[in-house]
């Protein structure tokens, strides 16, 4: 083991959340430190190609972004978070840019879309690798300020101390007055336990959830578990990739194997998810060349022009595999994608142990039992944002 180190400030995750609560943690002059299980580079953020919701169209707002996330929940989410995500939203895009991240532009405006279950067109994209456009700004910034980094040094222990808290993080031994929680969900691991495919990181295997409940922190929702709908389904290499939901938005539909649309292609992620178990489960789904079921996604129907400038690296992947996705039908299901349960958190993402915070995937309440695409980047960027600022402060007091 090597010496203690002590900071005010442990984050632990170098997601999008993670590393948005290291950075707003040190701008709000803490000492931070930061351990992730693998790499910096390793996380399920970096993933995600759909977009990051903001409220910016002249027919949009705040609150209908709001009323959008508690009908998609199924009425279910804390609408206390769900208020400080929509309000925050726009803030977070702004500070994202001055970080570098450049946001598809068109008009003289934001190039948005239409997500399943919006009101209005409010999704932000970077091509369709925006995921990966945030985590490199802000781990830039992260590496550029003063905090501290503990690659392959996973979270094995937490306790309490009269000063703050102790942690092992792999060899390290770690002091600090407050900790920030944002390892992310579990799907990975539910997913090998069911045999199923997954969009996650071989790293989302849910234990420092674990630890935060050990230590008598309270959760919500954790049984609820999401289903991205659009999972590639064949050619095998494919398999478990998560088709952008901005297919949808540009025009793609789901068909069964008798070319009828089933479904609101546009619907709320669980219910479209649902459609198309059911619509299998009619004997009216098509099978893989391996034997797995699958439907249509039509993807035929979206412009050239808006394939390739929102689904550049979509194309690339399946033309790669030796489909083009503009002239045929590509085969589609569900795949195990996201815990919309985790710890509850108010609206600093304190958890319900003093001077623990969560942000991101591991808290629950901002989606309730069901999330909108485009709003877990948001999450992670502006709960990140609020823990970090609380959690230097606290640890300062």
């Amino acid at each position: 083991m090597t010496a203690t180190a002590s900071f005010d400030v442990l984050v632990i995750g170098s997601g999008a959340s993670g590393l948005a609560a290291a950075v707003s943690a040190g701008n709000a002059g803490g000492r931070v430190g930061l351990a992730t299980k693998a790499s910096i580079q390793a996380c399920n953020s970096a993933k995600a190609q759909g977009g990051i919701q903001a409220s910016f169209g002249e027919d949009d707002s705040p609150e209908q972004h709001a009323a959008d996330v508690w009908k998609s929940s199924h009425e279910s989410a804390d609408m206390r978070l769900v208020e400080v995500l929509t309000g925050d939203a726009q803030g977070a895009i702004h500070w994202l840019e001055e970080l570098g991240v450049a946001f598809t532009r068109e008009n003289g405006g934001y190039r948005l879309a239409r997500c399943g279950g919006a009101s209005a067109k409010r999704l932000l994209q970077v091509g369709d690798r925006t995921g990966h456009a945030i985590t490199k700004a802000l781990r830039e910034a992260f590496e550029a300020g003063d905090g501290t980094l503990f690659a392959n040094s996973p979270l094995q222990a937490l306790e309490p101390t009269p000063n703050g808290w102790h942690a092992r993080c792999g060899e390290h031994e770690l002091d600090a007055g407050t900790v920030v929680l944002a390892a992310g969900g579990r799907c990975f691991k539910v997913a090998e336990e069911r045999g199923e495919l997954s969009t996650n990181h071989p790293n989302a295997t849910g234990e420092v959830t674990r630890l935060a409940l050990e230590l008598g922190a309270e959760a919500r929702d954790l049984d609820e578990l999401q289903y991205h709908p659009n999972g590639g389904a064949w050619p095998e290499t494919m398999q478990g990739y998560s088709i952008p939901e901005t297919t949808r938005a540009y025009g793609a539909v789901l068909l069964n194997a008798d070319g009828e649309e089933f479904t609101d292609s546009l619907g709320p992620r669980d219910v479209v998810s649902q459609a198309i178990f059911d619509e299998v489960a009619k004997g009216k789904g098509v099978e893989t060349e391996d034997g797995r079921p699958a439907v249509y996604l039509d993807t035929t129907r979206i412009a050239q022009d808006d394939a390739e400038i929102s689904l550049p690296y979509m194309l690339r992947r399946y033309r790669g595999a030796g489909i083009d996705p503009l002239e045929e039908r590509i085969l589609t299901y569900p795949v195990l994608h996201y815990q919309n349960g985790g710890l509850v958190i108010d609206t600093d993402a304190e958890t319900t142990v003093e001077g623990l915070y969560a942000c991101g995937e591991i808290a629950g309440g901002t989606h309730g039992r069901n999330r909108m695409m485009g709003n877990s980047l948001l999450e992670c960027c502006v709960f990140g944002r609020r823990a970090g600022r609380a959690a230097a402060e606290k640890a300062s007091a």
